[in-house]
C-alpha cells in the first residue's frame, strides 16, 4: 500500500491509527476512509491548520491523539472496555467532524458539517498558549474545543468556517464561559 501524504508532515496512516482505541483493537479495525472526499477534507485540514502549526512548533513536538474516525473505530469507541467497564471514548459523529465526509448505510453523511477534525497537543506547551497562537495567526478553523491547559485541543477545518470555540465544564458540558477574549479574537478572523 502506498503512503498517502496529507500535507508536509503527516500521512493518512498516522491520521487513521493514532488513537488509544485503535492501538487496543488494531487487529479488528478497518480505519481507512471509503469516500475520496474524506481524504480531500483531511488534506485541507493539514494544509490550512496542521502544517502551519508544525511549521512553527516542530514535528517532534506535535502529538496527534485523534484523527480520522472510521465506522469501525466509531463502533469500538462506543463500546466499554471489557476489563475496566469504562467506555473506550467519547464521540459525537454528527457534530465533531472526525468522520469527515464518510457516508452511512442510508447514503447520508455521518456529519453533515463535512470538513475534517483532529485532536492534538504540542509537547511541553500549555494548550492555552497553543490556542492563543492559533488565534494570533488567524488560522481558518471551523471549530476549536479547549479541554484544559494540559490536554489536547480539538480543531476542525470545513466549509462553514464558523470559528466556533468551546470549553467544557468539569462534568463535560460545553460552555463559552471564561473564553470571551478568544471569542472576540475568533470573530476577527476573515
Amino acid at each position: 500500500m502506498s503512503v498517502i501524504k496529507l500535507g508536509k508532515y503527516l500521512t493518512l496512516e498516522e491520521f487513521c491509527t493514532c488513537t488509544k482505541t485503535y492501538k487496543k483493537y488494531a487487529d479488528r479495525l478497518d480505519t481507512n476512509p471509503k469516500n475520496p472526499e474524506t481524504i480531500a477534507a483531511i488534506k485541507a485540514l493539514n494544509k490550512f491548520i496542521i502544517d502551519p502549526i508544525i511549521d512553527n512548533f516542530g514535528r517532534e513536538k506535535f502529538k496527534l491523539t485523534y484523527g480520522f474516525c472510521s465506522p469501525d473505530l466509531k463502533k469500538y469507541l462506543n463500546k466499554k472496555d471489557p476489563v475496566t467497564g469504562i467506555k473506550n471514548g467519547r464521540i459525537d459523529p454528527t457534530r465533531d467532524q472526525h468522520m469527515a465526509c464518510e457516508i452511512n448505510s442510508k447514503g447520508n453523511y455521518y456529519c453533515d458539517r463535512l470538513g475534517a477534525a483532529c485532536d492534538f497537543l504540542i509537547v511541553n506547551l500549555n494548550s492555552k498558549t497553543l490556542v492563543d497562537w492559533i488565534l494570533s495567526q488567524k488560522l481558518p478553523f471551523d471549530s476549536l474545543y479547549f479541554y484544559g491547559t494540559n490536554r489536547p485541543i480539538h480543531i476542525s477545518y470545513g466549509p462553514q468556517h464558523k470559528r466556533a470555540i468551546w470549553t467544557f465544564t468539569p462534568t463535560g458540558q460545553p460552555t463559552k464561559k471564561g473564553i470571551s477574549t478568544w471569542l472576540e479574537l475568533a470573530k476577527q478572523i476573515k
